[in-house]
């Protein structure tokens, strides 16, 4: 059983979440036919708002994507959206959770999805912003909001790995490190970078779908999640090698700079994959 649902941390809370529904905002959203869908549709595009303009940002950080322009002039025209998706998301959520308190309560991929987005809004207004706006010269403070944004997603990435099988939200942070590295690698970099996924991606399959039955869930369990851990430390340590290869091809973007920009872009796709997990868990 896990104990990383809203109700095994704060148990104490328990009286006051069972009434948010009976008092204003959650009572007329949740008898209203309509309401509550419209303000999780606001939520939604809100969440592709932010998540978007965060990852123009920070893939141009990395050097990838709209390279045309400087980060500066990127941030130029995307810091209001991006102020913008928080605003209308921090509202919305508010009033679905008011509505739906109960049920949020005891989800763990609640708990989940609220370390990932602390994450994601510590890293985007605390460092992307910053470096984006000085052309990627970051002073201490970015800095030292990038560290604790990394410290919080690691949190989030732990309660995922509580899941009694490999969580598929894992896996989506897991594709778009990858594919965020390929598109980053250049020449024989990328080309041994895609034999090593492409390798264990055909061993992965042949010991979860012929090694081992289908149906033996706690053999199988380990397998990916061994499976998971492997792909990772590949494509991290493709990362590296690739920011390291590129040195500072873009200015004040150096090692920290573009890792940080790596793991931000990480932390939005694992917030919308806890999303994803809670809407039908």
């Amino acid at each position: 059983m896990s104990v990383f649902a809203p109700q095994d941390l704060f148990p104490q809370l328990a009286g006051w979440v069972a009434n948010l529904d009976d008092v204003f905002p959650g009572k007329p959203i949740k008898d209203s036919v309509w309401a509550f869908a419209q303000i999780e549709v606001g939520h939604l595009l809100s969440l592709a708002v932010l998540g978007g303009t965060s990852l123009l940002l920070n893939l141009r950080l990395i050097g990838v994507g709209l390279t045309d322009e400087p980060p500066r002039e990127l941030h130029r025209n995307l810091a209001v959206w991006t102020w913008a998706g928080l605003i209308v998301i921090l509202i919305s959520g508010l009033l679905m959770g008011a509505s739906n308190a109960e049920r949020l309560y005891t989800s763990e991929a609640f708990t989940a999805k609220m370390i990932g987005l602390a994450a994601g809004i510590l890293m985007t207004f605390g460092f992307t912003l910053p470096a984006t706006r000085n052309d990627g010269v970051v002073g201490a403070l970015p800095r030292a909001m990038a560290v604790i944004g990394l410290a919080i997603f690691l949190v989030a990435v732990w309660v995922f790995l509580q899941a009694k099988l490999a969580n598929p939200g894992l896996w989506h942070v897991i594709v778009a490190g990858g594919l965020i590295v390929l598109f980053a690698s250049r020449g024989l970099t990328r080309l041994i970078y895609l034999g090593v996924i492409g390798l264990m991606i055909v061993a992965q399959q042949i010991m979860t779908h012929v090694v081992i039955p289908s149906d033996a869930f706690d053999r199988l369990d380990p397998v990916n999640k061994g499976f998971a851990w492997a792909f990772a430390l590949v494509i991290l340590a493709f990362g590296v090698v690739q920011a390291v290869a590129s040195g500072r091809e873009e200015k004040g973007a150096g090692f920290f700079v573009k890792g940080m920009a790596f793991a931000s872009v990480l932390v939005w796709v694992m917030t919308a994959a806890a999303g994803r997990w809670l809407a039908f868990a």
